[in-house]
């Protein structure tokens, strides 16, 4: 009797143990990191941009048109927070702790407005949906911004479509694809996206020029 006693007790610890040592293993197992959230911005001024926009003699501005910057779009896969990663061509991956802080097509609106408006090519730049009119339009997506690894070091690709259009007949009157591609400084999620805001950044500088030419025959034209 002694011993089935002894033997109840020590299986019963035994029990004890093991619950306790699985319920420590499903803590570490829920236990997961919290998110990293990052931004596309504007890259810090500096030279003779630091003193702001471009001017422009009112005479020459007087027959500039407005520019109306549509809300860009993405394509499909890219049109969420979640930043992207490629291994496979074809395959979409994404970081599991790492996001943009909103869908990039978003953060990239006043980017192109900052970026077109420092030409000074345009009387107004206005971001819909606005009250303003004009007689231009641009209209954009974004096709992939990925980060890509292969061979060392992976590298970030941000492509970008644009349309110029002439909002009262709504013909194009120009569009251009825009890509850079920038290497990250590491493997990692972060190094990405500084990678990814130098190539926005270029992409940007490209497309306020395509714009502003545009704009410049649109005007030879008229």
């Amino acid at each position: 009797m002694t011993m089935s006693v002894a033997r109840i007790a020590a299986v019963f610890a035994a029990g004890v143990l093991l619950t306790g040592l699985g319920a420590c293993s499903t803590l570490h197992q829920t236990a997961t990191p919290n998110p990293s959230f990052y931004a596309l911005e504007r890259a810090p001024a500096t030279g003779a941009r630091a003193a702001g926009p471009a001017s422009a003699p009112a005479s020459a501005l007087s027959g500039a048109p407005t520019l109306i910057v549509e809300p860009p779009h993405a394509a499909a896969g890219f049109d969420s927070p979640r930043i992207i990663y490629v291994r496979e061509a074809h395959k979409l991956e994404y970081f599991a702790h790492s996001e943009w802080v909103d869908p990039p097509a978003r953060m990239l609106a006043p980017l192109l407005v900052a970026a077109i408006e420092h030409t000074a090519a345009f009387r107004a730049v206005a971001l819909t949906p606005s009250a303003a009119t004009g007689e231009l339009r641009l209209d954009t997506e974004i096709i992939r911004l990925q980060q890509e690894f292969g061979i060392p070091p992976s590298r970030v690709r941000f492509t970008l479509r644009a349309y110029l259009v002439d909002a009262r007949t709504r013909g194009v009157l120009a569009q251009r694809e825009f890509e850079a591609v920038v290497p990250a400084a590491s493997e990692d999620p972060y190094a990405g996206v500084v990678a990814a805001n130098s190539a926005v950044q270029t992409v940007l500088e490209e497309l306020a020029l395509f714009c502003a030419e545009a704009a410049g025959g649109w005007r030879n034209a008229q």
